[in-house]
């Protein structure tokens, strides 16, 4: 072999490594770009997930919460209720006394 072929291997064998080198270089790029577009999709998949569970735990509260405030409201009416009902024997009471003693008094005058 002449140093002629020789040197045409050697530069052959360079482009060859060159060659690789790039393919190297753009399948790095490429596994690299997937790799963040697969983080993105990670990242967006986690935060619908944990959107969800935070939505279902505020649906959940709420509906416990309503469900104690119902609660409280009808106790709240049954006490309404009864301080009325009671009022409403404090009036006819009041009422009957003050008749009685109007006429008591009527009585006594004449």
């Amino acid at each position: 072999m002449n140093r002629t072929d020789i040197l045409s291997e050697i530069k052959e064998a360079e482009q060859r490594a060159d060659e690789t080198v790039a393919k190297a270089e753009t399948e790095r790029k490429s596994a690299v770009a997937q790799a963040r577009r697969d983080a993105v999709a990670r990242v967006q998949q986690a935060r619908s997930e944990m959107s969800e569970a935070y939505d279902s735990a505020l649906a959940a509260e709420k509906a416990k919460l309503d469900e104690e405030n119902a609660q409280v409201l009808a106790a709240g009416k049954e006490q309404a209720d009864a301080i009325d009902a009671s009022a409403e024997e404090k009036i006819k009471e009041v009422s009957d006394f003050l008749k009685n003693a109007f006429e008591r008094a009527i009585d006594a005058s004449s």
